[in-house]
């Protein structure tokens, strides 16, 4: 099968065809706007640097599109840009699939609950509170007047693991706190660390999207762990899979919005894509810390 993955030089595209190359042939398009290069080491399919408001899609030949490039950043309140990048774009490779009859599965993201009820189910009513989340709202919008094709959505949860911590600030906050302890710091958490959130591990997410190729039906869908841990508890997790023990600085929340507690529902998406998470935050993070350090040990990891 040829497999498109878009935005496949950032973190979950990158895993994405790292891990699809064994069995299908993947080409990857990125810009390079805020993907990194050094992620898709050991990929040996087509890697194309383009933009995908201006890419030509009628030279590629695709089964199925992985659609990831996006602007992620959900501090971001330019309206104009995040629209443009994430939903302009991202209707020009729609409208490509159903001229091309080619499946096609999307990011979306669990930020379109906005602080609604948890455990969060896809038929609740959505409340994007910022830019990035009402972006995504729109895309879910677009996919469901598509005809012909099959396409799903996929509302990710906290996704954290390998091949994110090229963006910085912008790293789930499990990494965050790593790097924190790992520099003999105090972990910073908002006034007082039980804030839940449903945290899911990068692998689960590829999963879900090879579950998502074979799957007959289309839709929107949740990914997540579906568990919630407290900040605090992350923070212990770390600490025990590092072997190290400090004080917790608490300091104000600066947002103005913010998700306390996510939580995904995932019986929709048990019953129709046979999804099964894997990983909980306790065994995904162990897992995650080992590779940090396998990749610390030879200064890959830039912290």
């Amino acid at each position: 099968m040829n497999v498109l993955v878009t935005g496949g030089a950032g973190f979950i595209g990158s895993n994405l065809a790292l891990a699809l190359q064994d069995e299908h042939e993947v080409t990857v398009i990125d810009n390079f706007s805020s993907g990194a290069r050094r992620n898709l080491e050991g990929f040996e399919g087509i890697l194309l640097r383009a933009d995908m408001a201006s890419l030509d899609f009628n030279c590629l030949d695709a089964d199925v599109v992985l659609h990831h490039a996006a602007i992620t950043d959900t501090t971001l309140n330019d309206r104009e840009k995040v629209m443009s990048v994430n939903c302009t774009a991202f209707g020009k490779l729609l409208a490509w699939c159903v001229e091309k009859n080619i499946d096609l599965v999307y990011a979306s993201s669990a930020s379109v609950y906005g602080n609604g009820p948890a455990p969060m189910k896809e038929g609740q009513k959505p409340d994007p509170q910022n830019v990035y989340a009402q972006s995504k709202l729109l895309m879910e919008e677009m996919a469901r007047k598509a005809e012909g094709i099959k396409v799903i959505g996929f509302r990710y949860f906290n996704v954290y693991g390998p091949r994110e911590q090229y963006k910085g600030a912008a790293a789930s906050m499990i990494f965050q706190l790593y790097s924190q302890l790992l520099a003999g710091k105090k972990p910073r958490l908002f006034k007082y660390g039980e804030q839940q959130r449903d945290f899911v591990y990068v692998n689960d997410v590829v999963r879900a999207n090879i579950l998502a190729m074979k799957s007959k039906v289309g839709g929107v869908f949740n990914i997540g762990s579906g568990a919630a841990a407290s900040f605090n508890e992350i923070v212990h997790i770390l600490e025990e899979a590092l072997g190290v023990e400090r004080e917790i600085d608490y300091f104000d929340n600066p947002y103005g919005f913010y998700q306390n507690n996510t939580l995904a529902d995932l019986a929709h998406t048990k019953s129709v894509l046979d999804y099964e998470p894997s990983f909980s935050s306790r065994n995904g993070i162990a897992k995650y810390v080992e590779w940090l350090e396998e990749q610390r040990s030879v200064s890959e990891v830039v912290l």
